[in-house]
């Protein structure tokens, strides 16, 4: 197996970063096999959606909907609401498998590989890339 860590900055706020050119970069070199991604953080996560159509601020809204940043969470260290961002990956995991066929990531026409992390309290996450060859 083959892997790689990177860092990906995100900043203090809430925000979906696109890592899918980092990811092809990463599996250019191989041919046929699985891509693993993996975001090895409590309270970041990855998603496979379309970038740059308003999806990315839909899932941070979405994301607010469903785990709103109050002060109801029982963990409670870091910023306000910070206990929802420990609960973000039981509904956007830490990880996805891809196929690669030929060096190419096998993704649909407007997907893209999406680290999430709703957590402004670290502003550089890293993003593990592993190949395992087919």
């Amino acid at each position: 197996m083959r892997t790689e860590l990177i860092n990906v900055r995100t900043g203090g706020s809430p925000v979906v970063v696109d890592i899918t050119r980092e990811a092809a970069r990463f599996a250019r070199s191989e041919k046929d096999g699985l891509l693993h991604v993996f975001v090895p953080h409590a309270t970041a996560g990855l998603a496979i959606i379309e970038t740059g159509a308003g999806s990315d601020d839909d899932l941070l809204t979405a994301i607010d909907d469903l785990l709103p940043t109050e002060d109801k969470w029982q963990h409670r260290h870091g910023s306000r609401g910070h206990g929802r961002d420990h609960v973000l990956p039981a509904w956007i995991p830490p990880y996805a498998t891809l196929p690669v066929i030929g060096g190419e990531i096998a993704l649909g026409t407007w997907q893209s590989i999406c680290l999430v992390d709703p957590n402004g309290d670290n502003p550089v996450r890293q993003v593990r890339f592993s190949f395992i060859a087919g």
